[in-house]
């Protein structure tokens, strides 16, 4: 069928002599498939022989072959890494541009606990497997794709559309930072690292599908606490390993105020139909009246929600002593934060002190490669053409915002009061979700769709 679909859409096109170089649906989804498996056989990892500015260097050439000028897309080296930015200039230089946004480097993979080496691309059963595979190069060739095909297809935005890629925003974010920072400017920004549907498990129909729209803010602070010490055959009153257990078991037994944001309300409501049905009841009960404390005692038991409602703070790190037969001189401990958009970390911070309540504790903030940020607006425009093109790609697959509990490069946008949205078309089932994990992968049936929603998407945003 789809060899029969290609050859049809090639003779239209050549009949009706428009577009000529436009690629068909087929060609397209190759292609991009094609793209995303030179790049998962780079090794784009932090350290020695971080191969992200190959990846650069590839998406480059997609882009220029696809009808960008040379000059106009630049690869910047900062480090051991790279990033991209590719301008693709609009007919009306009064208008902010419209940022596509992606990154270029993957976590770490060690080859002895797959099953497939996670830098040999492989297409089985209708998956493709790599590192790389879901977060994020399937999709940045998707984006790369869909753009150049518009290219070829003589579109002609009135918008400057630019897309760029970081090469660090799984580890330190500096390239990140160094983006948003040139690019404060734009008008929205398009992150195709965020959002995505759902597959249902069962069927492998498609249930849902959400974009992003904010994001929890991360931040570490360190809990300290110092003592004299001694020999631990004189015991003193005061030790810092249990004056530390202390405040640690105060952190543990704390709950942050539940709360609600426009956006979090109807995520929660839209969300509700599709959970479990004492999970669903409570989302409902806790959307329209958030201080109902059965709905929030069943959303704070299941880690899948408790996050949805409210900041949260746990011990993830622990240190303390010198020697087996000597009293501490010091105790550390992590505490890791995910805070709800609009607060920041200082006064979280300061909650903590308040809930810890001991002044031998010290608390300092150790966060690294974070900003606060607040929730993007939900912008009627933005929703309008998310929901057309998602609309007309999946007929009838209900769409709604999200939140998400991890960070992005969306974050450095937002800290510059820039809109950013998730917005990646990809379907996967919950099942098959292993991202960062192992054996990474992500089903070929989404690119063909996801090709022809971007381009949609970019259209109505840039037109």
């Amino acid at each position: 069928m789809r060899a029969v679909f290609a050859v049809l859409l090639s003779a239209t096109i050549l009949t009706s002599g428009a577009h000529a170089a436009a690629p068909t649906a087929a060609a397209s989804a190759d292609a991009a498939l094609e793209l995303a498996k030179k790049a998962i056989a780079l090794r784009s990892v932090k350290g020695p022989g971080n191969q992200t500015p190959q990846v650069a260097a590839l998406y480059k050439a997609a882009l220029v072959a696809g009808g960008f000028a040379d000059a106009d897309v630049e690869i910047v080296p900062v480090d051991d890494t790279a990033y991209l930015i590719g301008t693709w200039r609009g007919s009306d230089p009064t208008l902010k541009p419209m940022v596509i946004s992606g990154h270029m480097d993957v976590v770490e993979a060690k080859p002895a606990d797959w099953k497939r080496d996670p830098f040999t691309p492989v297409v089985e059963n209708g998956y493709l497997y790599g590192r790389g595979a879901t977060d994020m190069k399937l999709d940045g060739t998707i984006a790369i794709t869909a753009l150049t095909d518009l290219r070829r297809s003589g579109y002609k935005p009135k918008r400057t559309i630019v897309i760029e890629f970081s090469g660090d925003e799984e580890t330190a974010m500096k390239t990140s930072t160094l983006i948003a920072e040139r690019l404060k400017d734009a008008n929205i920004v398009l992150n195709v690292d965020g959002g995505g549907g759902v597959l249902d498990e069962a069927t492998g129909k498609p249930k849902y599908w959400t974009w992003n729209g904010a994001e929890k803010t991360y931040a570490d602070f360190r809990l300290t606490v110092t003592n004299p010490g001694g020999h631990s055959s004189m015991p003193r009153p005061v030790n810092a390993i249990v004056e530390l257990s202390k405040a640690l078991e105060k952190v543990g037994a704390y709950q942050f105020k539940p709360e609600l944001s426009p956006l979090t309300r109807e995520a929660l409501t839209k969300a509700a139909p599709f959970e479990e049905p004492a999970i669903g009841a409570a989302l409902k009960a806790f959307v329209a009246d958030p201080t109902d404390k059965a709905a929030i005692a069943t959303l704070t038991a299941k880690p899948a929600t408790i996050g949805k409602i409210g900041t949260t703070c746990v011990p993830t790190l622990v240190n303390g002593g010198h020697a087996e037969n000597a009293l501490p001189q010091r105790a550390t401990a992590n505490i890791n934060c995910r805070i709800f958009p609009g607060h920041k970390p200082a006064d979280i911070m300061a909650e903590l002190g308040r809930v810890i309540a001991d002044p031998s504790v010290t608390i300092a903030d150790v966060s690294e490669g974070s900003v606060a940020n607040d929730a993007s607006p939900m912008r009627p425009d933005f929703i309008t053409a998310i929901t057309r093109a998602m609309g007309q790609v999946y007929p009838g697959v209900p769409v709604f915002p999200a939140m998400a509990s991890g960070a992005s490069d969306s974050m450095w946008f937002r800290s510059h009061h820039v809109a950013s949205y998730g917005a990646s078309p990809t379907f996967i089932k919950p099942s098959d979700d292993f991202s960062h994990g192992l054996d990474e992968r992500t089903p070929i049936a989404t690119i063909e769709p996801g090709i022809r929603y971007y381009k949609l998407l970019f259209t109505d945003l840039s037109k």
